[in-house]
């Protein structure tokens, strides 16, 4: 079988891929191994995030499916702080916007029906393994099928949306896969029922907000209403913590739900969990050499940092959308003879996310500048990085300052076009991921 475009995952990372190459006139072949609808976490979008369902002329879908509207997110530690979701107006100027919650097993299922709909070709089967041609350079991938056959599938580009399972950087495909900052965190998550919500008088009180409670630096947890009903709630602590405490996962959120902030609690006076209790450690990497002859990884493919404002599932979308015109051009003939056809898409996807990088670590090095910048110096621009604008007029005045804060510089010259920041706590030199310790 041939294909321009191979998509190795159809969650919202592969259908909006799918999506947006269909704009360009390019109908791509998804290759799934899972049946939707499924289970998922990441469930707050960012403003921009809602930007771009809204781009993909979903606005009113998302509506008739009464995913809860999110106005903002709403942090308590020894003080709470808001930060609302604005958008930008044709002048650059700031204006109220929401975006949306949703319960990941039907906005998944939306998506990939969308672009099933809308002329993608969706195949129900595993990748097993990339296709090399002599030279290395990707031609497609190998599919196992439900019957147990092997189906090859050529495509002059195959985008790898498999997000976590890192299909290509597991392969040897891309550069090494290396830990991230938050590698030695643990995150634990279900979902309860009737908690007590916000009245919804002002923005900051609407009731289907995103809520974070903060204990202390690197424990902390989320509140994210998936409907009228059902909250999403889960516990981000150090891994050894969880160990210590020698509690089933259960067990552990549920004590934690109670101790770790009193707010949080009051807002759960019975507890009960009402969705199976999971668990993702070490989830924070990084990919090098992402992009090249053949080939693109999509969000989380690659990359991902800490889910605590919850860009995961933005980044990946926009990225999709960032792709298309790139691989329309390399399918018309734009840089085929260069050693990495998607450079520049490289370098964008890195520069986005490192100015997510660079705010989260000032959020955990510097919690009390932090909230000096978002109140006071800097709101208009830390509402920004917030809403997902990380990809144009950055790095502001307020990411310079956490990058002077964290000494740090980035840099982008550098023969692997790789942002690896100088005086953080993150370091090429570590073992690959999958050389490091089993996970818990």
């Amino acid at each position: 079988m041939k294909t321009d475009v191979a998509i190795v995952g159809g969650g919202p990372g592969g259908a909006a891929s799918a999506m947006f190459l269909i704009q360009e006139g390019i109908k791509p072949v998804i290759i799934e191994k899972e049946t939707f609808p499924r289970y998922h976490i990441g469930e707050s979008m960012t403003g921009e995030c809602g930007g771009v369902v809204r781009q993909l002329g979903l606005g009113d879908e998302m509506l008739k499916r009464r995913h809860p509207i999110k106005h903002g997110v709403k942090v308590y530690g020894q003080h709470s702080w808001f930060v609302p979701v604005m958008a930008r107006d044709a002048s650059y100027n700031l204006m109220d916007q929401t975006t949306w919650q949703v319960r990941r097993s039907d906005f998944d299922r939306m998506m990939l029906e969308e672009a099933v709909a809308r002329g993608a070709t969706l195949i129900h089967g595993q990748a097993t393994r990339p296709l090399l041609d002599d030279e290395g350079a990707v031609r497609g991938v190998q599919v196992k099928m439900a019957d147990g056959g092997l189906v090859d599938i050529e495509s002059e580009v195959l985008l790898d949306c498999s997000g976590q399972k890192t299909f290509l950087a597991q392969a040897g495909v891309t550069g090494p896969k290396y830990l991230g900052h938050y590698d030695k965190q643990i995150a634990i998550f279900s979902q309860i029922a009737n908690g007590i919500r916000d009245d919804g008088e002002t923005r900051d009180t609407q009731p289907d907000n995103t809520l974070i409670f903060y204990q202390k630096k690197y424990h902390w947890a989320w509140w994210i209403p998936l409907d009228d009903e059902v909250v999403s709630v889960g516990v981000v602590s150090p891994a050894a913590y969880f160990l210590e405490q020698k509690e089933s996962k259960a067990e552990f959120l549920k004590r934690e739900l109670y101790e770790l902030h009193s707010e949080l609690k009051r807002r759960i006076p019975e507890l009960e969990l009402i969705e199976e209790t999971r668990s993702i450690p070490n989830y924070s990497f990084q990919v090098k050499r992402f992009c090249g002859k053949g080939f693109i990884c999509i969000g989380d493919a690659h990359r991902f940092i800490d889910p605590i404002f919850s860009f995961g599932l933005y980044v990946t979308m926009k990225e999709a959308q960032y792709a298309a015109p790139r691989v329309r051009a390399y399918l018309e003939g734009a840089n085929r003879d260069a050693d990495n056809p998607f450079a520049e898409h490289q370098v964008l996807c890195e520069k986005g996310i490192d100015v997510l990088e660079d705010t989260l670590d000032g959020f955990w090095e510097h919690p009390f500048t932090f909230a000096y910048l978002v109140h006071a110096r800097h709101r208009e621009l830390m509402v920004d990085v917030f809403a997902g604008r990380i990809y144009e007029n950055q790095p502001s005045e307020a990411v310079e300052g956490f990058r002077r804060l964290l000494k740090r510089e980035r840099t982008y010259d550098s023969e692997d076009i790789y942002s690896l920041p100088i005086g953080s706590r993150y370091h090429p030199e570590r073992a690959p991921l999958w050389e490091e310790r089993p996970p818990i």
